[in-house]
């Protein structure tokens, strides 16, 4: 059922077992609001009908997230409270990760596509991670979550390349010091390409391809959208998108 209150359309249907609000309260709550506001003595604010902005679904027990773009970031930035490393390099994660990171220690964030951020401590500046352009063994502490999967299918520009994940992997590995931490993200479950989104691996598919690192943790945000730290092996198959956080070291 649609309806129309202005500047949105909105479809009424039920969500997580709630009936979003209906043009018929969203008026009624408008009108109480607006009375409220002409008896209020400081009257900050004309109330206008023309001036609405209706959001009719917000009205939730919790706050709904995603648990793939909020846990890993937590996943990833735990791990180097662990390390402490002079600075951290990320490779096109999400932006969040690397803007809070900053408060905390110097960053370098490097995107296929940089973003025009300016912040003390954060430095962004563009990159091909089939040929990354820092020396080998050179690298104390590398992320890069949510990134490869993408790498090679064209989504964002980039040239289509059926193994563009994996050149992107073997450059990740060549720049890592040895003893240093190489936090990769990727989704997990029954390997396929989701074209042109991205790839699904299997846990198999990711200790071989990161050969000659040790998988220190695994952990795993699950369909369901629940965080497993140290996560089974046979879990991780048993997803349809999971979340998987590997944590390497270089042998």
């Amino acid at each position: 059922m649609k309806i129309h209150l202005g500047p949105v359309d909105v479809y009424l249907h039920k969500a997580r077992g709630k009936l979003r609000i209906t043009k018929k309260q969203f008026k009624k709550e408008f009108a109480e609001f607006k009375s409220l506001n002409e008896k209020s003595e400081a009257k900050r604010f004309n109330i206008l009908w023309e001036d609405r902005y209706p959001r009719l679904d917000d009205k939730t027990t919790n706050t709904e997230f995603d648990g793939h773009y909020i846990y890993h970031p937590a996943w990833a930035a735990r791990i180097l409270a662990q390390i402490k490393p002079e600075y951290h390099i990320d490779i096109s994660s999400i932006l969040p990760f690397s803007t809070v990171l900053s408060a905390f220690m110097p960053v370098k964030f490097y995107d296929f596509r940089p973003p025009l951020l300016k912040l003390d401590n954060l430095q962004c500046d563009f990159i091909d991670l089939n040929s990354l352009p820092f020396e080998t063994n050179s690298v104390h502490t590398l992320s890069c979550m949510h990134t490869v999967e993408h790498i090679g299918l064209g989504r964002y520009g980039d040239p289509l390349d059926a193994d563009g994940d994996l050149k992107a992997i073997k450059e990740l590995k060549r720049v890592v010091k040895p003893g240093g931490s190489m936090l990769f993200v990727v989704p997990v479950g029954q390997p396929k390409i989701m074209f042109n989104a991205h790839r699904i691996y299997s846990y198999s598919q990711i200790i071989e391809y990161f050969s000659g690192f040790k998988i220190k943790d695994f952990s795993l945000v699950t369909d369901k959208n629940e965080f497993i730290a140290d996560a089974a092996v046979q879990l991780a198959n048993e997803q349809q998108y999971g979340c998987g956080c590997f944590w390497f070291v270089k042998d």
